[in-house]
């Protein structure tokens, strides 16, 4: 299963983090941009490959030391086709250099749109006579599940891990996550057995299931909660390093065999040579050395 190869990274690695490539063009050095710019114009085709560059060697930089990466699509659409593009290729290129990648998407609707979505980003899709093809192929995919079973069983079709947002890390998710149900739950334990429900068929040989859980750092009460109430859901838990949360936060995310957990942080990476103020042909450097820092802090608390 799907979870079962993000096991056995995480593993290989005595690593339980994931780098998100959530790329603004502010984030990308300027000599990068400048070349790109100079090649193509100052255009979304020259921000496509300026984000291009600087996601390729970031993960030349990373593959090494993280098992995952996790590219949020909208950083990529919001420069048009071929920011999709550069999202294909980033998708790729991690995969080519052994690493797992999840789709961070939001994705969900029902019926033969929930089926579009899941072959878009884990499935494959019929193009007649026999012929199939791949538009995005990642290993895993970020879902909402707040349309039911009907937006969430599509995506079960495949061999590929889910991760549904149960708690999510932003400031104002309890304005609906945090409200009552009659029955004295909250919304988010109620889905939170959702999720459990949905991943009884679907268990791996590590003990946990391929339909996992977005649960943020940034709410330690409610992560420790979840934690007792769903082990074997695998947790994707962002909130990190730039949202405020510290590795003391998130040592509850784990089981009590290490396993359970994959802490995400974007920012905090792809931006450190900004922090350390070193010259900006270094970034990548600066990101490798974020990583060790971040995986040595978890590995300290767990």
């Amino acid at each position: 299963m799907s979870i079962d190869r993000l096991i056995e990274k995480i593993k290989e690695k005595n690593n339980p983090t994931v780098a998100g490539l959530d790329p603004k063009l502010e984030y990308v050095p300027k000599y990068i941009t400048d070349e790109a710019f100079e090649k193509f114009g100052r255009n979304t085709k020259g921000a496509a490959e300026a984000i291009w560059q600087f996601n390729r060697r970031l993960i030349d930089s990373l593959c090494d030391i993280v098992p995952a990466v996790k590219p949020q699509s909208a950083y990529y659409e919001m420069y048009g086709w071929e920011g999709v593009c550069t999202l294909r290729k980033t998708i790729d290129y991690a995969q080519s250099k052994g690493l797992y990648v999840i789709a961070d998407v939001k994705r969900n609707d029902i019926g033969t749109t929930a089926e579009a979505y899941a072959r878009a980003y884990l499935g494959d899709i019929s193009l007649g006579e026999g012929v199939t093809a791949t538009a995005f192929n990642a290993d895993a995919a970020t879902v909402n599940g707040y349309l039911g079973s009907d937006g969430i069983l599509p995506f079960l079709s495949f061999d590929k891990s889910i991760f549904v947002l149960v708690k999510t890390s932003n400031p104002s998710s309890g304005e609906l996550q945090d409200l009552k149900l009659e029955s004295g739950e909250r919304i988010y334990e109620y889905m939170a057995s959702l999720v459990k429900k949905w991943g009884e068929a679907h268990i791996g040989k590590h003990g946990y299931s391929n339909v996992g859980a977005v649960v943020g750092a940034t709410y330690p009460e409610e992560l420790t909660l979840l934690r007792k109430s769903m082990p074997k859901t695998y947790f994707l838990v962002p909130g990190y390093g730039a949202q405020g949360a510290k590795a003391a936060d998130i040592a509850a995310a784990f089981n009590g065999d290490g396993l359970g957990a994959v802490i995400n942080a974007s920012r905090s990476i792809m931006c450190a040579y900004k922090k350390e103020g070193c010259a900006e042909e270094d970034f990548a450097k600066a990101a490798r050395n974020e990583a060790i820092g971040m995986r040595d802090d978890i590995r300290g608390f767990m």
